[in-house]
């Protein structure tokens, strides 16, 4: 099976907020798939982050909506084309209400940052270099 597309969907308490936020991390709105209980904002050709009010969230799914500053749902990763890149989109998130919850992590072979979104949703920008995607990790 080949996947075409990734949503990510979740759960916000202030729409306004995470649309200023994914806004500043250089995500393009689509007001196609935008309302007002819901943002679609496009990472790229094939990743969209849904961003759903809670009370809309709440209608795909029977279990809780946790707090996502204290637990964790999920990490995602996202590869960019350099470091450069890696700190601009954190820079850029910072300075829009985000946070970094974790040190810059440097394996020489991969270079990666966590950004924590107002709502604690945590994407991880990260850059690998190309010979070493290739060769794998590390053996150690």
């Amino acid at each position: 099976m080949a996947v075409d597309s990734i949503f990510v969907n979740l759960p916000v308490t202030d729409l306004e907020r995470s649309k200023a936020f994914y806004t500043a991390l250089g995500w393009t709105l689509n007001p196609l798939f935008s309302n007002d209980d819901a943002a679609c904002f496009v990472a790229s050709e094939h990743v969209y982050a849904m961003l759903l009010l809670h009370p809309f969230f709440s209608t795909f799914t029977a279990k809780e909506i946790i707090d996502a500053r204290s637990q964790v749902q999920g990490l995602f990763a996202v590869s960019v084309g350099s470091r450069e890149e890696v700190d601009e989109v954190l820079e850029n998130g910072l300075a829009s209400g985000g946070a970094e919850p974790v040190p810059v992590q440097d394996l020489g072979f991969m270079y990666a940052r966590d950004l924590e979104d107002p709502d604690g949703h945590v994407w991880e920008f990260l850059y690998m270099d190309p010979a070493a995607a290739e060769a794998g990790p590390p053996q150690e």
